[in-house]
């Protein structure tokens, strides 16, 4: 087994799911648990200028072995994992040579990943794949984008006949719940550029993201017993209803793909006396981002004159922008990536995120950060996967970055 994947296989052992209702930061002890094994394992192998702050941020320096001054590379990575499903007691599985049919995740509950849904299955017949036991997701977001660097790190403190610059490497807490940049400092991290290794299947590459913005929505109500609440009650889960249903039904994540923007109701909690609407508006265009922001404005507006001003109210606030427009001036940045895949022999597909990555924050804090594969599919779930050699071609193109970014 390689050193990447062993890595893999213990980290995602560590139960470091973020909380959105956590008003700590990091938002859960679990994950400082895990930046203090790292800490402890980047000293082991030699790094240097390791801190790990009260927040939960862990960086580190691969130091310099060259004779002149080349640019500072970072390479960074986010250490919690989705509140969306559990990471507590994750139980790998290892699917050797992998004969294209049915996995079976879990007998008893009849959770099968199939080729039938996850038609990519299939480009990986004959490769070994690291599955769940269909109780937890896998953590391979992005817990595999951990592995892979600190992987590439341990090969430059072992193999010191390689030339290579300074690099700068740090792990982030709460990237999940969209806090992993807040309290990330730029300036100590000093690198010229860097990258999140942080995307999904072999081959992805993206310098740019979607546009985003939350809301809540309140919806107020009123209530009265059912048997005398004729003209009477105000039922605000009806009224919420309403509200879904003016905005365009197929402009949501299910219905769109490549650069389609969408609305995205998360959650909701209701009763008849209040009902609370969640949802993130996503749209790669930033003039079609603002059109989607004032078409929910322009709805509540009519709601309220229709019901009253005040059932309605909305507090909407914008989450990160798209970076693309940041690497105007960096696009060397982009080059040194795409020479890299083609020269360890792996197609560069430029896809863009349709999310978000600590990369689009830390870009317009001043770090031009582009994203970079991990092997992953289907992240934040049961079916979550990873193919070993796509986690081993992660790891050799952080080391091939290294290497192309000491030449320039």
């Amino acid at each position: 087994m390689s050193k990447v994947v062993d890595r893999f296989l213990r980290y995602v052992k560590f139960d470091t799911k973020s909380c959105e209702e956590s008003k700590s930061f990091p938002s859960t002890e679990g994950q400082i648990e895990f930046a203090k094994k790292l800490k402890k394992e980047l000293e082991n192998l030699g790094l240097e200028e390791i801190t790990l702050d009260e927040n939960g941020y862990l960086m580190a320096t691969i130091p310099s072995n060259m004779d002149r001054k080349v640019k500072t590379v970072g390479f960074i990575a986010h250490m919690d994992t989705s509140p969306d499903v559990s990471g507590e007691n994750v139980n790998p599985r290892l699917v050797e040579n992998y004969d294209g049919r049915d996995i079976i995740l879990n007998k008893e509950e009849n959770i099968v990943l199939s080729p039938k849904d996850f038609s990519e299955l299939k480009d990986y017949v004959g490769k070994t794949l690291i599955v769940t036991d269909g109780k937890t997701l896998l953590g391979a977001d992005d817990k595999a984008g951990v592995a892979e660097i600190i992987s590439a790190a341990e090969y430059l403190m072992e193999h010191k006949e390689i030339k290579h610059g300074k690099v700068r490497i740090g792990f982030t807490p709460d990237e999940e719940i969209g806090r992993g940049a807040d309290r990330f400092d730029v300036k100590k991290f000093n690198a010229d550029f860097a990258y999140t290794v942080d995307g999904g299947e072999i081959g992805e590459f993206a310098y740019e993201n979607f546009n985003a913005a939350g809301f809540k929505l309140v919806v107020k109500g009123r209530s009265v017993h059912t048997g005398s609440a004729k003209n009477k009650m105000i039922n605000s889960t009806t009224l919420s209803n309403e509200f879904i249903k003016s905005l365009p039904e197929n402009e949501v994540p299910e219905k769109t793909e490549g650069y389609e923007g969408f609305y995205h109701m998360v959650g909701i909690m209701g009763k008849v006396e209040k009902t609370v609407l969640y949802y993130i508006i996503r749209d790669f265009d930033k003039e079609n981002f603002e059109k989607r922001k004032e078409t929910v404005k322009e709805i509540v507006d009519n709601l309220n004159k229709k019901y009253g001003e005040g059932t309605f109210t909305l507090n909407m606030c914008d989450q990160y922008y798209n970076m693309k427009g940041k690497f105007k001036d960096f696009m060397y940045v982009v080059d040194i990536a795409k020479k890299s895949y083609e020269e360890i022999g792996i197609k560069c597909n430029i896809t863009p995120i349709r999310g978000g990555t600590d990369g689009a924050r830390l870009s317009y804090m001043g770090l031009p950060t582009p994203n970079l594969f991990t092997g992953g599919h289907n992240f934040h779930g049961k079916f979550e996967y990873i193919p070993t050699f796509a986690m081993e071609k992660a790891y050799e193109l952080i080391l091939k970055i290294i290497e192309n970014t000491s030449n320039i």
